[in-house]
């Protein structure tokens, strides 16, 4: 099965559960988690995840939506972009 990556950016003020909820709802759809890298900074929460949504029945789009609750109730900022958009908005 050919791998469909994704690349999830979650930012915000630092607070207990973050890690949980986000991959809670991506382990909930069959999301598989490749690669994931956080830091706190300053009391700020940044997070840089790539998944492979290829096992799941959810679009991006569903995704986003179910994502964005998070976002709300967290008062985050979770931004969700497929791989080769992604690299082509970063390329040098």
């Amino acid at each position: 099965m050919t791998k469909e990556l994704v690349f999830i950016t979650v930012l915000g003020k630092d607070q207990k559960g973050i890690i949980a909820r986000v991959s809670g709802a991506l382990f909930k759809h069959s999301i598989n988690i490749e690669d994931v890298n956080q830091k706190i900074w300053d009391g700020y929460f940044v997070m840089t995840m790539l998944v492979d949504i290829s096992g799941s029945t959810k679009t991006i789009g569903e995704l986003k939506k179910e994502l964005s609750v998070i976002e709300n109730e967290m008062s985050l900022k979770i931004q969700v972009q497929q791989e080769n958009i992604f690299k082509s908005m970063h390329r040098v």
